[in-house]
């Protein structure tokens, strides 16, 4: 037997999916007075030019990875973010609709943007109670880790011993955080634009390996 032991280094469990959780490129701003486009009751804008430059970030940092597949959800923002990588590796995404975004309720189509800039009451109460349910019309926090915890877990049941990039949103990723530690609902929310979070999954068991990863867009 050797005489030294190096310290080991994380590699993922045998029959463990590696997720990168990649939050879309940052999309368009919100106008006071108009909505975006919704789509199932959900804002739709499309990508900046900056989100634009943000999805190539991800594919040039990506592409020689070894990525089994990819998918987005059912927002345009995700599918444009993970369209360069997707071209370069010549993998058609698949949509998990369960990794949309949180529903705002009445708050939808970028009038969040503006009662967030705001600091309207309901608003903070949110922030204060890790509550999205105290929106007006919103789903519940409850709700939204339902269903985002049984998306990754089908994802991850799927890809045993592989890497997979979904691209999803900021409320999903600080669920998933949530939901894999422990911490409270709204701990991790803020994962940067075009960012990356690395979630290992084998069975029901979540390893966080990184947390908004941006070395790609800096």
């Amino acid at each position: 037997m050797s005489n030294e032991v190096r310290q080991s280094r994380f590699t993922p469990p045998p029959g463990a999916a590696d997720l990168l959780l990649i939050r879309h490129g940052e999309s368009m701003p919100a106008i006071r007075g108009e909505s975006f486009p919704l789509k199932d009751g959900h804002g739709d804008p499309a990508l900046h030019p900056e989100g634009e430059a943000q999805a190539r970030a991800v594919c040039a940092r990506l592409q020689a990875d070894d990525i089994a597949d990819i998918y987005v959800t059912t927002l345009r923002r995700t599918r444009q973010t993970a369209a360069p990588l997707a071209a370069a590796l010549g993998i058609d995404p698949k949509v998990e609709p369960d990794l949309r975004e949180v529903h705002l309720g009445d708050w939808d189509g970028g009038l969040y943007r503006f009662r967030a800039a705001e600091r309207h009451p309901a608003f903070e109460r949110a922030r204060e109670r890790h509550e999205w349910g105290e929106i007006p019309g919103a789903e519940t926090t409850a709700a939204l880790h339902r269903r985002v915890g049984a998306a990754l877990l089908r994802i991850a049941g799927a890809h045993p011993d592989a890497r997979v990039a979904v691209f999803v949103h900021g409320g999903v990723i600080g669920a998933a955080m949530s939901i894999a530690t422990g911490a409270r609902p709204f701990a991790f929310n803020g994962a940067a634009n075009g960012s990356m979070t690395q979630l290992v999954i084998r069975g029901e068991t979540m390893i966080v390996g990184r947390f908004n990863d941006t070395a790609h867009l800096e």
